[in-house]
């Protein structure tokens, strides 16, 4: 693929030395207001929530190629980071509107790539939750959404991650042995539309084509794959796609994310790194909300050494994205 010397040169800003994402990612705002109204709902607001993100960012920075913030919890987040760690901001409104059942996406009233390039950002952000048998209509509306979002990008010269979380819409949740029989389907064919250069992608942050959970040897669940069908399901996902893609964490744990990474490298997938969050983070949002030392200290340490293993596994597995751009 071909992109334009200034995406070209923001892009280089988020790899690390072996030109792989190893991107550490706290852009979570409702899940991040749920586990914080757990953990202390007194913290549950702007700047409770704002001074977690500073404190990830300032530990966590170091040792990652960049960081995915969003502007409305972020900011200090972003003022916090290491040094020489590239910027990516979300850019889409966090969840979708319970009440419309095509989970259609929208946009951060107050931001537009250009604020998000002012604000120090190298790439832009945005999710978008897709059924690939979803009805024309409602797909058509996203795909329209999509290249409206690439062009904008394109303008001004930062890359353009899109994030795809897949579903049915006929079904009650993705979490469960009936969705993960038809996850490959959805999330492969969701990546093959969305390579499409019409839309301006230049990264894709997918699901894994499995839930690992449910992979025989790996998961807790009764398992739906064989190892060895999990294996072709992550050779088709990189055949899907000739952009770079990276991989999210999904919640799943820190280890088993590993591993997950492991399976890929096995399978031969062209991955490209890692957009990671929860796996990383997540056991901290607790402890910060009784004692931010205590925090602190878990950050400087199992937060750490989770993302320092995660580095160690990328070097292992992950390509470069350079590998897939004509400069």
């Amino acid at each position: 693929m071909k992109i334009s010397q200034e995406k070209l040169e923001n892009l280089k800003k988020l790899v690390n030395e072996d030109g792989a994402i190893a991107a550490l990612a706290i852009d979570q705002r409702g899940s991040m207001e749920k586990m914080m109204g757990a953990a202390n709902p007194d913290l549950n607001n702007v700047e409770g929530i704002g001074a977690y993100k500073e404190l990830v960012s300032k530990e966590l920075t170091p040792f990652a190629s960049s960081i995915l913030l969003d502007p409305i919890y972020g900011e200090k987040g972003i003022a916090a980071k290491a040094e020489g760690t590239g910027l990516i901001l979300s850019y889409e409104q966090t969840g979708y509107d319970e009440y419309d059942e095509g989970r259609l996406p929208r946009l951060i009233n107050f931001m537009s790539v250009l604020r998000a390039k002012e604000m120090g950002a190298n790439a832009i952000k945005t999710l978008l939750y897709y059924d690939c048998d979803d009805e024309e209509e409602t797909n058509d509306i996203k795909r329209a959404w999509v290249e409206r979002v690439g062009y904008e990008c394109e303008g001004l010269g930062l890359p353009h991650f899109l994030e795809i979380i897949t579903y049915d819409r006929n079904m009650e949740s993705e979490k469960n042995a009936e969705y993960a029989k038809v996850r490959p389907h959805k999330v492969n064919t969701a990546m093959k539309e969305f390579s499409d250069p019409k839309y301006k992608v230049d990264v894709l942050k997918v699901e894994t084509p499995t839930n690992m959970n449910f992979v025989e040897g790996l998961g807790k669940e009764e398992a739906v794959y064989t190892r060895e069908e999990a294996i072709k399901h992550f050779k088709d996902q990189s055949a899907s796609t000739d952009l770079p893609f990276i991989f999210l964490s999904g919640g799943i744990t820190a280890e088993l994310f590993q591993e997950t990474l492991k399976l890929a490298k096995e399978a031969d997938s062209q991955f490209n790194g890692v957009l990671c969050g929860r796996a990383t983070w997540k056991d901290s949002v607790e402890i910060f909300g009784k004692d931010k030392e205590e925090a602190k200290k878990w950050l400087e340490t199992t937060g750490k050494e989770n993302i320092q293993t995660l580095n160690e596994v990328l070097k292992e597995t992950a390509h470069s994205v350079f590998e897939k751009i004509e400069e």
